[in-house]
């Protein structure tokens, strides 16, 4: 079978010793003396790491292109334009949607992979037809939070450890996710402990410890792990890719970490004093406005859009955020009264400012909105989603390859509400999406008092 995924794109890795039968793994990494201490400071009494969405369970919608299983709902379909039912997958809690693949965490702890599994990204064996539907994962323990990327997946177990599968790119091409190269079964990361959340960019990840500290993992090429200089961001350097494929530190000196959100190319990190700091991509301002890259106007010279270290973003901090969402080019950032604000690149509608003719450099409020409260927001490569407090989902930006779920390949340069058969019998929990597809969560919604999370036998036929 031929290679599913372009051999440009860019990626990167941990390192781990295989068990026989294909039992867990662990990461060897080697971490230097510096980073060590910093990595190994959570202890036995750090509190237990929790779900990272507190919406409740439901089934798995959905939309986009299909031709490599990442829809879940079978071999023959290559695209859906709705938000369509996956079956056989209840009680989902969380989902996580990679570039070609899907992950679901289940309420008992259990990970359902499905999609492309060139790099391992799915963590498990897929013969036949398996990608295209909901498999487990094989873990040790139950796991409480998960992440994707275009090409890994992670996730975070009850007792704070962490695995990961799969591979990361730079733009050489596969740096695989560890010293012995892509793990197509999960493998531990050694040293970590006490993580609370994680997060994932294309090719990088972010875990939070209970004490505060940020680590960092993965392609370092645009600054996304924020502890890797320009000079050694790359395979060639002398320190190598190991440096890169080790968690290590994020310094942010006299500062707790409080919360901490992976875009495809960058990071944001909050600090308990309200500071936010960001680093990584910023070539479309989607960090924050830049005199450097205005005068530069070479989105593709590093030096110019690239921050390789934490840089404290004005327009964010002493401000109440709720969250923060990256795609390739443009972020969003939601507040504590449910208002969403956008910047950064502004073609195909991804920012939902209907007049803007160029970047936004600074957080403008989505003004068809400011009547609803919002509770969730995610980002796409080139698309927008956002739920409201009833779970009424919106969606804009690009419309190719029905990655929004409105039926329509147009290109949508506000929010609108998304409409479907199946949706409108859901209320929506949250929202993924990556290059090609989306995925939603949602709760049927009641009838007679009564919430039925099973595929009516319409819905069944309709992913036949």
């Amino acid at each position: 079978m031929a290679n599913k995924r372009a051999a440009t794109k860019e990626i990167q890795h941990p390192v781990a010793k295989k068990l026989k039968n294909d039992k867990v793994a662990s990461s060897r990494s080697s971490i230097s003396k510096g980073s060590r201490s910093s990595i190994s400071e959570a202890g036995a009494k750090d509190p237990a790491p929790k779900l990272k969405y507190n919406t409740g369970s439901g089934v798995v919608l959905t939309c986009g292109q299909g031709d490599v299983g990442q829809l879940g709902l079978g071999p023959d379909i290559m695209e859906k334009g709705t938000f369509t039912p996956v079956p056989n997958l209840d009680n989902v809690v969380e989902i996580a949607v990679g570039g070609m693949h899907t992950v679901c965490l289940t309420e008992d702890g259990k990970v359902y992979t499905w999609g492309c599994n060139d790099e391992g990204a799915l963590g498990r064996e897929a013969e036949g037809d398996s990608e295209f539907e909901p498999q487990p994962v094989n873990l040790p323990k139950k796991a409480v939070q998960i992440s994707a990327g275009d090409s890994h997946t992670v996730a975070l177990l009850e007792d704070g450890s962490v695995f990961a599968w799969g591979s990361f790119r730079d733009s050489h091409g596969s740096m695989g996710l560890t010293g012995k190269g892509i793990e197509k079964t999960p493998v531990q990361l050694l040293g970590i402990s006490g993580i609370i959340k994680i997060c994932s960019g294309a090719d990088h990840f972010a875990m939070l410890t209970s004490r505060g500290t940020v680590l960092t993992i993965g392609c370092p090429e645009q600054g996304q792990l924020g502890r890797v200089s320009q000079r050694s961001a790359s395979r060639h350097a002398r320190q190598g890719m190991m440096t890169c494929l080790t968690p290590g530190v994020v310094v942010l000196k006299r500062k707790r970490v409080d919360d901490v959100y992976a875009g495809v190319y960058n990071t944001f990190i909050t600090s308990t004093d309200s500071s936010i700091y960001g680093f990584g991509l910023n070539n479309y301002f989607q960090l924050e406005h830049s005199e450097l890259q205005e005068e530069s106007n070479d989105p593709t010279n590093a030096s110019s859009t690239c921050y390789f270290t934490p840089h404290l973003i004005r327009s964010l901090s002493q401000k109440k955020w709720s969250a923060l969402a990256t795609g390739q080019h443009h972020s969003l950032a939601l507040n504590s009264e449910g208002k969403i604000y956008s910047f950064g690149r502004h073609d195909y509608g991804r920012l939902g400012l209907q007049n803007v003719s160029a970047p936004v450099t600074e957080p403008t409020l989505i003004p068809s909105l400011q009547d609803k409260k919002i509770d969730f927001v995610a980002c796409g490569n080139c698309v927008s989603f956002a739920i409201d407090s009833e779970g009424v989902l919106y969606g804009w930006g690009m419309g190719t390859g029905y990655q929004l779920g409105n039926g329509k390949e147009d290109d949508i340069l506000e929010p609108i509400t998304i409409p479907g058969k199946q949706l409108k019998n859901y209320t929506v929990l949250q929202v993924a999406s990556g290059g090609q597809h989306s995925a939603v969560l949602a709760r049927r919604k009641q009838v007679n008092g009564n919430t039925d999370e099973k595929l009516t036998s319409k819905e069944e036929k309709s992913v036949a």
